[in-house]
């Protein structure tokens, strides 16, 4: 034995950096992506895959154009980013905002609980649905990249 007892698991952590540490690696990660992102142009050939459903069906995807899309973003380019999946760009801006919520609650020494229901996750794939279907008729040819 180390002389050390466990930690009970309903017991939060008092240090600052220890609480912050979860929210600071996720934003480390996400904003190297964002950097690369940014300085290697998704609309050069060449150093990204090719989505599968639009490379064996011609049809785009939920994600179709979000790389594209965070690139104009990194750039400060809103409307290129809207034009290149405005989809991606309301998951940019509900990660923004879960992650304020994420470093306030870590400030306060509160957990982090989102409760979505089953109700919820059905909207978002109903949205991520509709949203691909749009994108690939004539009339929606503006949600598409």
């Amino acid at each position: 034995m180390s002389g050390q007892e466990p930690v009970p698991a309903g017991r939060r952590s008092t240090a600052p950096v220890s609480r912050l540490a979860a929210p600071a690696g996720t934003l480390v990660a996400v904003g190297a992506a964002f950097a690369y992102v940014g300085a290697v142009d998704p609309g050069e050939p060449g150093h990204y895959p090719v989505c599968p459903l639009l490379h064996f069906t011609g049809l785009y995807c939920p994600g179709c154009g979000g790389l594209r899309s965070a690139h104009a973003v990194v750039h400060g380019d809103f409307a290129a980013a809207l034009g290149s999946n405005a989809l991606a760009v309301a998951g940019f801006a509900a990660f923004a905002l879960f992650m304020v919520f994420w470093v306030v609650r870590a400030v306060r020494s509160r957990p982090v609980t989102v409760p979505l229901r089953s109700t919820h996750w059905w909207v978002l794939g109903v949205l991520a649905l509709a949203f691909t279907v749009v994108r690939n008729l004539p009339a929606g040819a503006a949600l598409s990249p």
